[in-house]
């Protein structure tokens, strides 16, 4: 028996858990939806960088906080060395600002949209790769950079139509004054940790691990009262009041969280936000406001934005002192929850404005055709084979293309608006172009 003759060996296609294919019906609106933030961005004076997707262990382990350590994707490479996937696009950046200092200007404003890695437990809207879109200001420690995050924030969903959306902030200062006003400063690192996990575990798990922790009843408690708010309108001066009292009165960071409050007021976009002390983020490297971002509509999602202010991070890389602010928008949780509500931005989109059906002898024609409609500006899908022609007409309205366009004798054409009445005969190239455009319109 020839080798021919043999049986093939077929390997079965198969995904890793908690990884996924993106079809064109997901990645058509996911790459339009990145393609206007980065115009929104830019729009703010951001600028695009990148990082390798593989750091030196050390590097994104030196203060990410335990519950990353035990995420993160690490091995030994070929050569021997502890290297790791990036679990998140932050910690890659306070390496970059501290390797490429000399090379930039402060303030430095970036924004990184890319993918990031974790091995945790995957779930509906959470993924072990998915892409997060980070945007940053590194040299600016003051409440006019952490407004601009916050205002970025508010202005990427709408532009995205993201309705019903609540961005939830609170301060890591004033929840550590708190601790120390109740003489147990020391726990601070444990205890944010553990109130982190409020929504995943709930008020009475939270409140058993602090009394283990504190072994103080009384302690839990003065902690959750601080977080609770009896009434969920309560306004965000009214709840910053309560915790400047908890916390034995005014600092410089109920003084920050009013400035940057009186900046949304003024934008006119402070009713989407909401002082909430719950808020603490589980990552060690935070120093001051934090902030995550629930939907109304499916808050069991958790937060699809999120960040805070980290004015150490970069220390552990450089002697330079490089505040900075940032926050990281979970791209794929976001989509995940937006096709659940059923909104429109997550539709597939067409993959051309116009498909050119396949006569024979009259290649040169459409060629000629699909290069003059490029160059006007429109995408053109050209049918490669020799079928039927209504066919290609299912082939193009599968593609939820809107315009097919048939080769006809003379160098003419008919343009036929597929799902639709219209058609238009006799046309020259140009022609096409036109009536396409002004039916965009």
């Amino acid at each position: 028996m020839g080798a021919q003759d043999k049986a093939k060996t077929i390997i079965q296609p198969r995904l890793l858990k908690g990884f996924r294919d993106s079809l064109p019906a997901s990645e058509i609106p996911k790459k339009a939806i990145i393609a206007k933030l980065e115009a929104l961005f830019s729009s703010y004076g951001f600028v695009p960088i990148d990082t390798p997707a593989l750091e030196y262990t050390e590097v994104l382990l030196g203060k990410g906080g335990g519950e990353t350590d035990k995420q993160i994707f690490h091995f030994a490479d070929n050569g021997g060395r502890d290297v790791a996937m990036r679990f998140d696009l932050t910690v890659p950046f306070a390496r970059f600002m501290a390797l490429h200092l000399n090379e930039l200007t402060l303030p430095f404003k970036r924004y990184h949209i890319n993918k990031v890695w974790r091995g945790e437990n995957p779930q509906k809207g959470r993924y072990r790769e998915f892409i997060q879109c980070d945007f940053d200001i590194v040299g600016a420690d003051n409440s006019e950079a952490d407004y601009e995050i916050l205002s970025v924030m508010a202005a990427s969903f709408a532009m995205m139509g993201v309705e019903g959306v609540r961005f939830h902030l609170a301060h890591r200062g004033l929840f550590s004054q708190m601790l120390t006003h109740l003489g147990i400063g020391q726990h601070n690192t444990e205890i944010l940790r553990t109130v982190d996990k409020l929504r995943k575990i709930g008020r009475d798990e939270v409140k058993a691990q602090l009394i283990e922790l504190l072994d103080s009843p009384e302690q839990a408690e003065a902690i959750l009262s601080y977080i609770d708010k009896e009434n969920p309108d309560e306004s965000f001066l009214t709840t910053l009041s309560r915790l400047e009292a908890l916390g034995g009165g005014e600092s410089e960071h109920s003084r920050r969280m009013r400035t940057i409050y009186s900046h949304l007021v003024s934008a006119g976009i402070s009713d989407h936000f909401i002082l909430d002390p719950s808020i603490t983020r589980g990552l060690d490297y935070y120093t001051g406001l934090v902030y995550e971002t629930f939907l109304d509509a499916l808050p069991h999602y958790g937060s699809v934005c999120s960040g805070g202010r980290y004015n150490d991070l970069a220390g552990l890389y450089t002697k330079e002192h490089l505040p900075g602010v940032g926050s990281s928008i979970g791209l794929d949780r976001l989509m995940s929850a937006l096709e659940e509500l059923d909104s429109p931005i997550t539709r597939a989109g067409s993959a051309a404005d116009v498909a050119i059906l396949n006569v024979q002898g009259h290649h040169a024609q459409c060629d000629r055709a699909a290069r003059i409609l490029r160059e006007e500006g429109l995408s053109v899908s050209v049918y490669l084979v020799e079928k039927k022609i209504g066919a290609q007409y299912k082939w193009a309205e599968a593609q939820a293309i809107r315009y097919a366009l048939l080769p006809e004798e003379g160098g003419t054409f008919t343009l036929k608006e597929l799902g639709g009445t219209e058609s238009w005969q006799q046309l020259s190239a140009g022609d096409v172009s036109t009536i396409i455009r002004k039916e965009q319109i």
